[in-house]
């Protein structure tokens, strides 16, 4: 017996509201929102106006009641001043005075017909009505004032039915007062199908204004994904463009600032990477050789080969130490700058630097003054100089250092009498492994771009002034930020 299983498909279903760009939501919401807004403020105002409509009826059919009454009671004809005799003068007095307003009419009741119509310019007119006026009728004898409403074939009524009297007890009559209430009504609906009209024309706007809104603040964020689409690990140069001072505009800032972030740091593992390949083949090279070709029963030659392959292991170390340092000069963190006293430091730094060779060590000036430095760094990038200018100068010549404040900006100096700098070579000696023309073959070739990294880690640069034969002058050029004065500044440890 076989048994056969259905499978049903769970994976779950894309809704097309999920799928459609952010653009077309918020214009959707915005003309939802405009359309729920718009319906409620209309049919609230509706709703107002309607009991607005019953209110005003009630009050004028109330006001007419009121006024026949004072009317009977006084008797007589307010302008002459005549008494009044019959109940049907008493009624054509009454609609004389009467000035009914839009949909509202009049009509004389007396001994069981209707006998007075209202005046030509009214309207509405009730003796056109025979289902209105046998209601009227049926009311006419009773003595109590009834305000009621009565539908008929030919519409809706809010009616009322108030007998008169005249001088003799059979003298009786009554005055019919109606609205139409459906007119009334349908003149507020013929208003509102206005308002309609003039909503459906404001969301259309609220539509086009949306879109055109939405596309502007959208323009950027088009541009960030057209950008981040044409990103990739091998090139991250492209930027977005900025306009604007919105949150927008913050978004594409912050993003182009990760991008240059993530650019230095694949480009500083591009060049460590090139850097290690290029310049410790020749080291693994020099120590495999002689490893290969040394002789064991030798003992002098094994001697020989162990010193070579020691001397060019510790050279690899030194190279693995620089190229190391300069990975780290992408890091954020790589300074911690910290209130320095600098005069301090200078003397700290002449300290140290007397003990890398026989040389006339001078300070030529210390600035009196606080700036916010990372000793340590700032230190070791000064002695790189200082080295060099004991590496290309001779015994007994002197070796200045000095610091000083140019305007906002500090200078830390290395001053030789050295062999000096090529013109053609100044700008290569700052590069990876670049060496001048007349640099002797030591070190590891990374000594100046370690100080240059190390300015401008702290915002600055390196120059340098040379005549050849006669000596150079290095200078880190650092903007002086000076400490809060709360912050009292440290004197680095010699």
């Amino acid at each position: 017996m076989t048994t056969t299983g259905t499978t049903t498909d769970r994976s779950p279903r894309r809704h097309w509201w999920s799928g459609a760009p952010v653009r077309v939501r918020l214009t959707v919401l915005f003309v939802l929102m405009t359309i729920a807004a718009l319906i409620l403020s209309g049919v609230t105002a509706y709703l107002l106006q309607r009991a607005s409509v019953h209110e005003r009826i009630e009050n004028a059919l109330g006001r007419t009641v009121t006024e026949l009454n004072l009317l009977s009671q006084n008797g007589v004809v307010p302008d002459t001043g005549k008494p009044i005799s019959s109940a049907s003068e008493l009624i054509e007095v009454a609609m004389v005075r009467t000035l009914p307003v839009r949909n509202e009419g009049l009509l004389g009741l007396e001994n069981g017909r209707a006998t007075l119509g209202a005046a030509d310019a009214v309207e509405l007119r009730l003796e056109d009505d025979p289902e209105l006026v046998d209601w009227a009728l049926e009311r006419e004898d009773s003595d109590v004032v009834r305000i009621s409403t009565l539908t008929t074939r030919q519409t809706t009524y809010r009616a009322a039915v108030v007998p008169v009297g005249g001088t003799a007890a059979e003298d009786r009559g009554a005055l019919l007062v109606a609205f139409d209430v459906e007119a009334e009504i349908d003149e507020l609906q013929e208003t509102y199908s206005g308002y309609a009209l003039a909503a459906l024309l404001s969301t259309l706007v609220v539509v086009l204004l949306a879109w055109i809104l939405l596309r502007r603040v959208f323009t950027p964020l088009d541009q960030l994904s057209a950008t981040v689409r044409t990103i990739t690990e091998r090139d991250l140069s492209r930027r977005v463009p900025v306009t604007g001072h919105d949150d927008v505009a913050k978004l594409s800032t912050g993003f182009n600032e990760m991008l240059e972030r993530l650019e230095a740091a694949f480009s500083s593992q591009r060049q460590l990477l090139d850097d290690v390949g290029h310049e410790l083949r020749t080291p693994i090279t020099i120590v495999q050789g002689n490893l290969e070709v040394m002789d064991p029963e030798d003992s002098e030659d094994v001697r020989e080969s162990m010193d070579i392959s020691l001397d060019e292991l510790q050279r690899m170390r030194r190279l693995v130490d620089d190229l190391v340092l300069l990975a780290k000069t992408a890091r954020p963190d790589f300074v911690a700058p910290e209130a320095v006293d600098v005069a301090a430091l200078t003397s700290a730094v002449l300290e140290k630097a007397a003990q890398l060779g026989e040389r006339e060590w001078l300070l030529e000036s210390a600035a009196e003054t606080t700036a916010m430095l990372d000793v340590q760094r700032i230190t070791q990038a000064w002695l790189q100089l200082a080295s060099n200018a004991v590496r290309y100068s001779e015994d007994g010549t002197r070796v200045q250092l000095g610091t000083a404040v140019a305007g906002d900006t500090l200078r830390l100096w290395v001053r030789d009498q050295g062999i000096g700098v090529a013109q053609e070579d100044r700008e290569r000696i700052f590069e990876r492994f670049g060496r001048g023309a007349s640099t002797r073959q030591e070190g590891s070739g990374l000594g100046l771009t370690i100080v240059s990294a190390i300015a401008a880690a702290h915002g600055g640069h390196v120059s340098l002034e040379s005549v050849e034969g006669t000596g150079s002058v290095f200078t880190m050029e650092i903007p002086l930020r000076t400490p809060p004065k709360d912050r009292a500044p440290e004197a680095p440890t010699p």
